[in-house]
């Protein structure tokens, strides 16, 4: 078995651990809780039907941050709209399409301020900012879905562009240091045919997704290059018995015939 400790066969070996390691330790568990996540996504979207709209403040109280337990919840929310706050989260996909989502903060009548996601507008000429109906300007009483806030991998500020203030993710922290408001945590969502409301916004598919199947792929996967690496092993432990056991043999020999002696 010394042929193992050849560069060859040590570099094929840690290769072959590595990527068992990573299916078993990385790959797989990660489709694993993505298939938990979505699974616990599809139970509160259907929730989120049976349960009729209630109080956003019963729900989430003045300063807490939505837990995962409220989040697509239909709640009602009455204030008023603070346009000037307004903001854009760019570079996002609806049904495959670039779209702006609006987010507008709303002061309600128990004052809080709490950001509105009233839907997504679509860019013109690429990618420019197109325009879109003001929100209403009077109190108005709203329908909506409890939202967590999203983040930006890269920490990115607001910026302004075009005259309007972009993000770079639906998160009302990053919006709060734009404006200096002090916004609730998460957001809201609008339901269709609410006051403000621009395109509405889909709710996530209800499939199940294919995580489940890719966990067990990964899982598969690193078994059979387990497999293939004792395999090739023996493989080649068997072909060095064989060559050993040839070289030891060696050719027949024949013995001469002795001469008669004159």
């Amino acid at each position: 078995m010394r042929f193992l400790l050849r560069p060859s066969w040590l570099a094929l070996t840690v290769a072959v651990i590595g990527f068992a390691v990573a299916c078993y330790a990385l790959l797989a568990p990660w489709q694993f809780r993505r298939n938990d996540e979505r699974s616990a996504q599809n139970e509160a979207i259907s929730a989120s039907f049976a349960a009729p709209a209630a109080p956003f403040g019963q729900l989430v109280p003045a300063g807490a941050e939505p837990s995962n337990s409220v989040q697509w919840r239909l709640v009602t929310v009455t204030g008023r709209y603070l346009p000037d706050a307004e903001g854009l989260a760019r570079l996002r996909s609806i049904d495959g399409k670039p779209a702006f989502e609006v987010l507008t903060p709303l002061r309600t009548t128990d004052g809080r301020t709490v950001v509105v996601n009233r839907g997504f507008v679509r860019p013109v000429q690429g990618t420019q900012v197109p325009g879109y109906a003001p929100p209403p300007s009077d109190e108005v009483t709203l329908t909506a879905r409890i939202r967590l806030d999203e983040s930006d991998p890269q920490g990115r500020p607001a910026f302004s562009a075009e005259g309007r203030r972009q993000l770079y993710a639906v998160d009302s922290r990053t919006l709060a240091a734009a404006t200096n408001l002090p916004l609730e945590r998460g957001y809201l969502q609008l339901a269709d045919a609410q006051p403000g409301g621009l395109g509405v916004l889909p709710l996530p598919e209800s499939d199940a997704g294919p995580f489940l199947s890719y966990a067990w792929q990964w899982l598969a996967f690193g078994a059979f290059a387990l497999f293939g690496l004792v395999y090739f092993a023996r493989l080649e432990l068997l072909q060095r018995r064989e060559r050993r056991a040839g070289d030891e043999s060696g050719p027949a020999t024949v013995a001469e015939p002795q001469r008669e002696r004159s």
